[in-house]
């Protein structure tokens, strides 16, 4: 690097013909610069100037090596404007975990794709607690409150838990006013991949202790259970955001809507630190658009 900066000061005296011009130049001094050549010319074991009282000229030598080191300066300013250009661009692997459902990650995960191609997104949907710095993610995309204090945050939204069931479901088996009700009913139930544990039904009225649901059908795929509710086979208790579009066509029924107390969130976590990649910041800035429709 002292022969990069030795280097640069040669060529400025070179162009201009004067050590006061240079210095004044590059912000030194003019002694500062004949200093600088000297230890050039000791270390090359060539003169590179004439010098006299009133002029400064290049030697034959120095005329041959101000070509060369111009072409050197030259490749050294492209190479660093080619990487200003890169980090100004997102791109570059992209390692994602992601909750063990499609909606409403899969298209917009798709439209941040076809927004940022240089971006190589490597998703894995899983619903197990993954060591996001030891096995390498970028981010995950977690429900709840996030517990890690060495990860940052950004709410993604907020969503509510509903028991929903098809309109021809209910004209066979009546509407459940209660919670007790729903022991009589046929109950679709998610079991977590991860821990094999049933989903709790967060529904009952004050001071009732939760209820044993009949175990009619068990799935350990979100979008299975609504699909089994869509086609009238009992009751399931689903996110409000995984079933909007069936509760506005009327395919679903919301039902016991004012005891459904379970609410939460999604957020957005990644290692904390002072510098956030462009291509997780973009990444964060897009998520937060577009999945806010959950609040």
């Amino acid at each position: 690097m002292d022969s990069l900066g030795g280097m640069a000061v040669f060529v400025q005296a070179g162009e201009i013909g004067s050590f006061v011009g240079a210095g004044r130049n590059l912000g030194i001094s003019a002694s500062a610069v004949s200093k600088s050549i000297a230890r050039l010319e000791a270390k090359l074991g060539v003169r590179l100037f004439h010098r006299s009282t009133r002029s400064l000229t290049l030697t034959a030598e120095g005329t041959r090596f101000l070509q060369r080191c111009r072409r050197v300066i030259q490749e050294l300013e492209a190479a660093g404007e080619e990487l200003r250009q890169t980090a100004s661009l997102p791109q570059g692997p992209l390692r994602v975990s992601l909750p063990m459902i499609g909606k409403p990650f899969l298209p917009v995960f798709a439209d941040f794709q076809l927004l940022y191609p240089d971006i190589q997104l490597d998703l894995e949907f899983t619903d197990r607690l993954v060591d996001i710095i030891g096995e390498g993610f970028d981010a995950v995309v977690r429900s709840g409150m996030p517990k890690d204090s060495g990860l940052s945050a950004r709410c993604l939204g907020r969503y509510r838990m509903l028991a929903v069931g098809s309109p021809g479901y209910f004209a066979r088996h009546g509407l459940p006013t209660r919670p007790l009700d729903l022991l009589e009913h046929r109950c679709i139930h998610f079991r977590f991949p991860d821990t094999g544990k049933l989903q709790r039904w967060l529904i009952r009225e004050p001071e009732q202790p939760e209820l044993e649901l009949p175990r009619t059908l068990i799935s350990n795929s979100v979008e299975g259970r609504v699909c089994f509710a869509l086609k009238g086979l009992g009751i399931t208790y689903a996110a409000d955001f995984m079933v909007r579009e069936y509760l506005a066509s009327g395919e679903l029924c919301a039902v016991l809507e004012p005891y459904s107390e379970e609410t939460s969130t999604f957020n957005l976590l990644w290692p904390s630190g002072s510098q956030v990649p462009l291509k997780l910041r973009v990444l964060i800035d897009f998520l937060s658009r577009r999945i806010g429709f959950l609040s």
